[in-house]
């Protein structure tokens, strides 16, 4: 019999990343294809509300305890008249929405969305159009959502039925604003002076408000990171964070290859806060900047069809609604374990999107909403994911892929998250294998009198394996781990090519 592989892990109470910021657990939702329309809104569904949400829908999101989701877009925000989605609804204009080529009914608008996402308990991350706007919109479009009645704007608010603020905290300024596809798109010092003139109007309305400024759209951008670099340079002392945006692709079918992408998305977000970190010593500032991680997500099935026109002018077109599959759920649990890794840093994350639209999330108009593989490790990440992240030292396995030829790919990757509060432990690991097992052990030093209560295991045979709405639970966790623990020693065999949450309680 083959030996199996073995992986080793030491979490120790006293050495931490930081504090977890809830809002990594973010997502986001943008007016393209049938995120929105037919996605969380549908009047005339027999699940929908009064006001036309999808109660189906929203019990699914309610599952994943989404703290924030980024609004309006995207590309979508670049070309986007806020001023079209206030108001009576027989009062606001359809128009041609050129980011995706598509018909915007403006059915939608900012007091829908934002009620909407309150009752859901989320707050909302405001994106604002630097695209084919600027200072003035802005400045006025922040009174609309975040002042008390006495002004122009604020009584408009009022007029249109929310007599209360809404008291948006984190603002967005433009979208992906590097990229040639971007309405309005700029050079970085053109961009850098606008945003920080914007943030500063807007902090003169709203001083409690947090700025996001745009950060490259990827790391393989030609501009990375001279963009970066000029931007922060620019807006130093008016922004809160910079954002960062990936998509993980697995278009050769190279699965050891495509589970060694989240080593990439490590190395941009290091590379993101030695840049920061740079031109905050050049500035001599006291301000540390921190990371807005408010796109990420795997999208490959789809993009062979986005060929244009996307869009066709219609109004809420099928675009880019991926089907995951097993092999993607792992790599989300990556992901996740990535993000948590760089906790005292990424203070913000958005999976993108969260309903039709690559997305956790799927619907059918006029029919059901179903899970896909990908909600999973979002979901435990969110429920078990919150409190302080621990550093953690692995000993593993390596193997070496073309995306990374001078890099040794750990087999096992695993990090644990301590609350304090709940008195819990959660571990969460991958074994990225596709046809070996993993013995696993963890050595918890400091920590003591612990039981496990859980191990949750998402794995499969076909890392094809997909659910759908004639199968929606084909590919689902199981609470059928083997983990267990003797004094400070936790032991589990780890399936392969699986995601694995590992769930202790003090006793």
């Amino acid at each position: 019999m083959a030996k199996r592989n073995t992986g080793k892990m030491i979490l120790d109470k006293d050495f931490i990343v930081g504090k977890i910021d809830d809002r990594i657990f973010g997502s986001f939702l943008e007016h393209m294809g049938r995120a929105i329309y037919e996605g969380i809104y549908e009047p005339g569904h027999k699940e929908a509300d009064n006001a036309g949400f999808r109660k189906d829908v929203s019990k699914l999101i309610k599952e994943l305890q989404v703290p924030i989701v980024r609004y309006p877009g995207g590309n979508f925000v670049s070309g986007y008249n806020w001023e079209d989605g206030v108001g009576p609804k027989e009062n606001r204009p359809t128009k041609k929405e050129l980011a995706w080529e598509s018909i915007e009914t403006n059915e939608v608008g900012t007091n829908e969305f934002i009620t909407w996402a309150k009752e859901l308990d989320m707050d909302t991350m405001m994106t604002v159009n630097l695209g084919t706007r600027g200072i003035d919109d802005a400045r006025n479009f922040i009174e609309y959502c975040n002042s008390p009645s006495g002004t122009y704007y604020a009584d408009m608010r009022v007029e249109h039925g929310q007599a209360n603020p809404h008291d948006i905290k984190l603002w967005c300024i433009g979208n992906e604003m590097d990229g040639f596809w971007q309405i309005g798109h700029k050079p970085p010092d053109e961009y850098g002076k606008l945003a920080r003139e914007t943030a500063k109007v807007m902090k003169i309305v709203d001083p409690t408000i947090e700025i996001v400024v745009s950060g490259s759209s990827l790391r393989e951008m030609p501009s990375f990171p001279e963009w970066d670099a000029t931007v922060l340079d620019i807006t130093y002392e008016q922004a809160d964070y910079i954002s960062l945006h990936t998509y993980f692709t697995n278009f050769d079918d190279n699965l050891k290859n495509y589970l060694a992408l989240s080593m990439g998305m490590e190395s941009y977000i290091k590379s993101v806060v030695a840049l920061a970190d740079y031109i905050k010593e050049k500035h001599n500032s006291l301000k540390t900047m921190y990371l807005s991680f408010d796109e990420y997500n795997v999208w490959y099935h789809s993009r062979p069809d986005m060929v244009t026109p996307m869009g066709g002018w219609e109004v809420a077109p099928h675009l880019i609604e991926d089907v995951f599959n097993h092999e993607d759920a792992v790599l989300m649990g990556l992901a996740m374990i990535t993000l948590l890794r760089n906790a005292d840093r990424v203070k913000v994350a958005c999976l993108a999107q969260l309903v039709n639209v690559i997305a956790p999330i799927m619907t059918r108009s006029d029919g059901p909403a179903w899970k896909q593989t990908i909600f999973y490790p979002y979901l435990h990440a969110s429920l078990y994911g919150r409190g302080t992240a621990l550093r953690a030292s692995i000993q593993s396995p390596t193997y070496k892929t073309q995306s990374f030829p001078v890099i040794e790919v750990p087999i096992l990757d695993a990090l644990g998250t301590m609350n304090d509060d709940a008195n819990e432990l959660t571990i969460f690991a991958v074994n990225r294998d596709p046809d070996s097992p993993l013995d696993f052990t963890c050595d918890l030093r400091g920590f003591s009198d612990y039981k496990v209560v859980d191990h949750i295991v998402l794995a499969n045979d076909d890392p094809k394996a997909t659910n759908t709405e004639d199968n929606p639970d084909n590919v689902v966790p199981a609470n059928n781990g083997d983990a267990s623990i003797s004094g400070r020693i936790v032991k589990a065999v780890l399936p392969h090519l699986s995601w694995n949450v590992i769930r202790l309680k003090g006793v």
